[in-house]
């Protein structure tokens, strides 16, 4: 993890197999296209992006994320083909330049989804493909406590990017028609997770929507997570396996 880079690759992948499958998921709703020119809006440590690369028969794709941690991991991904660049996806711009565009939990953690969704048809030639993917989960009691014990431990903590930023799903069907889609599936999932125990959430969440705190937090984040485990815990009881159940919105669009 770089300094002011909260991401840290080996933390996200500890539970890989659960948090690829709505991502499988999502790339299964893309229709064939031939040789197609991809990118992929918030490609973490461009395992999965490799992948998507291959699946699709891509003649060329770009993976794009603002960690430049997860950048670093994702150059060992990189061949002629397959390309990774540092940036913000909330800025990504490229009229007319590919023919899928991917964002697989993501798009939840800049703001204004109109304007983003906007910017990224633009990037699609006609016939193009998006494809996108964001948790919906920001009511799950691992969220409600991050946003309630931040509180308590800073002055201005940062907000729930999922509570914030994320639209109902018939927000997102009504946006799709609206950017000139003609053809769309919107859904809402439940991904029922079966992690070793209770505390294996708290490694889940240290990896994703924790990671705000970081920062601000400095030297006292142990202390948090530690305060953070035990509390949470004491909500959803010391249980082993434990069943987290995950709500995600998926969604395809394509243009005409």
């Amino acid at each position: 993890m770089t300094t002011g880079d909260p991401w840290d690759p080996v933390q996200y992948n500890r539970f890989a197999d659960q948090r690829e499958q709505p991502f499988v998921d999502l790339v299964g709703l893309l229709e064939p296209v031939e040789r197609p020119a991809v990118v992929d809006l918030g490609c973490g440590d461009g395992r999965l992006t490799a992948g998507l690369h291959r699946r699709l028969g891509a003649s060329g794709t770009l993976g794009v994320d603002r960690s430049a941690s997860m950048i670093g991991a994702a150059s060992a991904h990189a061949t002629d083909t397959v390309a990774f660049e540092l940036g913000d996806i909330g800025e990504f711009e490229a009229p007319g330049r590919y023919d899928v565009v991917v964002a697989n939990a993501s798009l939840q953690w800049v703001p204004d989804h109109p304007s983003v969704l906007a910017r990224w048809a633009r990037a699609l030639r006609p016939g193009g493909q998006l494809a996108v993917q964001v948790p919906a989960n920001a009511d799950h009691p691992a969220h409600r406590l991050a946003a309630e014990l931040a509180a308590e431990w800073l002055a201005d903590p940062p907000g729930d990017p999922v509570a914030e930023n994320v639209l109902a799903p018939e927000a997102y069907s009504v946006l799709l028609d609206q950017l000139g889609f003609d053809r769309q599936h919107v859904r809402l999932q439940v991904y029922l997770h079966h992690l070793a125990s209770t505390a294996d959430v708290v490694e889940w969440v240290k990896g994703t929507t924790l990671t705000r705190f970081t920062e601000p937090l400095g030297a006292r984040w142990p202390a948090f997570v530690d305060h953070y485990r035990e509390r949470l815990l004491g909500l959803l009881g010391d249980r082993s396996p434990y069943p987290y159940a995950f709500k995600r919105i998926l969604w395809w669009a394509r243009k005409p």
